[in-house]
């Protein structure tokens, strides 16, 4: 790939063909705020915090880095006024959404927004597609994805219902950046609580040493696309990390 340069917020930066402005940003150290970007799955610009102004062939605009491609001699301003007035009325906008989500709150008061304009909701999610993304791209499942359009966009499995091709793994509550999905394992089972259901697996014991530790229909997800035999995935990480550096040394 060949090398690119351009210059954001006075500072000449040098990218490679292909990389976005956030990409290139984060490379120089130079930190642009963002709640629907995740390097592990495709860009998506639904949050928009990460707006920020360019200069390309004479010409200024708003546009958000997350999927904005570097181009030689662009010029990009993170903190101008109008970027920093962009930002506030998104923060003010996803506080009026969320108004008990800290993520949410600490970027608030870093823009100055004390008590947004708008009618206060009581939601979590701020519908970012990073679990839908996640779980299409990485796991190929598609268990949640979009619902509705508009105001009345939800993020959903389908119907409202446990989703029979979701198997467990915890992925979009790890990726969920403000806590809309979350997990709970207590005995052999584990929950996902999602805004409209709680799904429940059950975990799968460790033929070594009797923990539990992942859902029985994620392993058997992993054997079916890996073609590992079931019994490779019946030993949790610890012991399995143990039983090869048994192997490996010689010695117990």
């Amino acid at each position: 790939m060949s090398e690119i340069t351009l210059e954001i917020d006075g500072r000449e930066v040098k990218a490679e063909e292909g990389m976005t402005i956030l990409e290139a940003a984060k490379s120089a150290g130079i930190n642009i705020p963002a709640l629907c970007y995740h390097d592990a799955v495709s860009p998506f610009g639904a949050c928009r915090l990460c707006s920020v102004e360019i200069t390309s062939r004479g010409r200024n605009r708003i546009v958000t880095s997350c999927n904005y491609l570097v181009e030689d001699g662009l010029i990009v301003n993170t903190e101008s006024a109008d970027v920093i007035e962009t930002r506030k009325m998104l923060c003010e906008l996803l506080l009026a959404r969320c108004p008990s989500v800290k993520v949410i709150q600490d970027l608030a008061q870093e823009y100055g927004v004390e008590k947004p304009r708008f009618k206060l909701a009581d939601e979590k999610c701020i519908l970012c597609g990073l679990c839908t993304r996640i779980c299409e791209e990485r796991l190929g499942v598609s268990a949640i994805n979009f619902v509705g359009r508009g105001i009345g966009r939800q993020v959903a499995t389908p119907y409202y219902e446990h989703s029979d091709a979701c198997i467990g793994c915890g992925s979009c509550a790890y990726i969920c950046p403000t806590g809309a999905i979350t997990l709970e394992d207590s005995g052999h089972t584990r929950k996902v609580f999602t805004p409209y259901v709680t799904m429940e697996f059950k975990l799968k014991k460790c033929k070594v040493c009797g923990n539990y530790f992942a859902p029985e229909k994620e392993l058997d997800y992993i054997a079916k696309v890996t073609g590992l035999p079931a019994e490779a995935l019946d030993k949790c990480p610890t012991c399995r990390t143990r039983l090869l550096t048994v192997d490996l040394s010689g010695t117990i």
